[in-house]
């Protein structure tokens, strides 16, 4: 009986490791594809030739960079503000006493829960009145609108966490309020802190519905816009479309790759606290 559910065990692995690896494999080896294998009603497992001519196309005939830089700039500015402004938000929602503070929270999760398509209207009548529409501020904007409620929950478990002696006994030394959030609670929730930068960072790289609503101009595109020119109504460049589809998802891999226990650590932290 043990070894019926410990093959079903392995089975089940394999079965949700298939669904997810098996698409990715298909993108990385289309990649490497000529052309008429490409588009051939015969699909292979391997490629018959290995080419490098669709990435060569990627660099030579699309602004790539262009976007690949946009991109970057986006994720990581939208990132760094998100952790400041959350960081702050959460210490005085969570260590500071003052009416209304409740109210705040809920109001931070009820702007978190609310469906995104909604903004697109009044944030691009709101940004054209700004001068801002077609920037890339616009798209920085807007990320940290829709991570920062998140990330203040998330920093609940970590800033509630932190013992009330220990904070009142660096204001008795004089530290300003400021002073404990940078000296003390920063450090202590570390691993929150790259958890939320980490989220941060892929959702921002993967944005696709406000940025291909505020932005016009080529050169201010983002990868997920810049791509999307690939699928035309009577063509589609597989090899462009693969090809760029490896790279866009290198960035989020290393991260992962690099923090990816962090992000798991406090997203569990603030599941069970």
């Amino acid at each position: 009986m043990k070894a019926v559910k410990l093959i079903a065990r392995y089975i089940s692995v394999a079965a949700v490791l298939a669904v997810v690896l098996l698409p990715m494999y298909w993108v990385v080896i289309s990649s490497f594809k000529t052309v008429p294998e490409l588009t051939s009603p015969t699909p292979t497992f391997w490629p018959r030739t290995f080419t490098l001519e669709h990435y060569v196309r990627l660099f030579e005939q699309v602004p790539f960079f262009t976007y690949f830089l946009n991109s970057v700039y986006v994720a990581l500015a939208s990132t760094a503000i998100t952790l400041v402004l959350a960081s702050l938000a959460a210490y005085s929602v969570y260590r500071c006493k003052y009416r209304g503070r409740e109210l705040l929270f809920r109001t931070f999760i009820s702007i978190y829960i609310f469906p995104r398509v909604l903004l697109i209207i009044p944030l691009y009548v709101t940004f054209t009145k700004l001068g801002i529409i077609d920037t890339l501020l616009a798209l920085v904007i807007v990320n940290v609108t829709v991570v920062a409620p998140f990330s203040i929950w998330m920093l609940r478990a970590f800033f509630t966490g932190v013992p009330l002696d220990l904070e009142d006994a660096a204001m008795v030394d004089g530290a300003s309020r400021l002073q404990v959030l940078v000296r003390i609670f920063l450090p202590l929730s570390a691993p929150g802190l790259a958890a939320l930068a980490l989220n941060s960072f892929l959702m921002s790289w993967t944005e696709y519905l406000f940025a291909v609503a505020f932005i016009i101009s080529d050169r201010y595109k983002t990868l997920p816009v810049g791509i999307a020119h690939f699928l035309q109504q009577y063509f589609i460049d597989w090899g462009l479309l693969m090809s760029s589809s490896v790279i866009i998802a290198i960035p989020p891999i290393l991260l992962f790759a690099l923090a990816g226990r962090w992000f798991i650590t406090g997203l569990t932290a603030g599941a069970i606290k």
